[in-house]
């Protein structure tokens, strides 16, 4: 389960959206490129990046990989129906499942949302129906392949809807 920093309550300044929005952009920029973007001194991006990260609004700076590339060729949504068990340690576990990417929580009629990629059909049937499926707590699962990917807009790009 990914941990987070505490969330503070306080929007975010014009400056701090702008900053976000570059990260989420291009998380490699130098504070020097970053500054000159947001038209900040060194410093004061420095300092405003680091409040950021520890207000929990940065969570972290990773690659953006492409599944097919590292042999993940096949991807499905897995709904799942839990039984009388908790949230916090069927999601936990799933997320240790080989070939799992995501574990979302929902509302409605279903529970968790999970986001697994595997090599071909056959690891991706064994994850579903052997591993996910006949898990403890597990009651039922619908599978969902994806046949196709189109990325939106990170909400930080989206600053002309974003309110201080």
């Amino acid at each position: 389960m990914t941990q987070h920093a505490p969330h503070h309550d306080e929007p975010l300044d014009a400056i701090d959206r702008r900053i976000v929005a570059e990260l989420s952009r291009d998380g490699r920029l130098s504070v020097r490129t970053l500054a000159e973007r947001v038209h900040i001194s060194r410093t004061a991006a420095h300092n405003r990046v680091l409040a950021l990260q520890q207000r929990g609004v940065i969570t972290g700076f990773g690659a953006q990989i492409d599944r097919k590339s590292i042999g993940l060729n096949i991807s499905a949504l897995v709904v799942v129906r839990i039984g009388d068990v908790s949230w916090e340690s069927i999601a936990a576990k799933l997320a240790t499942l080989p070939f799992v990417e995501k574990v979302q929580a929902v509302s409605g009629d279903i529970d968790i949302i999970l986001t697994v990629s595997a090599p071909d059909h056959e690891q991706l049937s064994q994850a579903i129906l052997r591993d996910i499926h006949d898990m403890p707590g597990v009651v039922s699962t619908r599978s969902h392949l994806i046949l196709e990917e189109i990325d939106g807009r990170p909400p930080a790009q989206s600053l002309d809807i974003w309110r201080a």
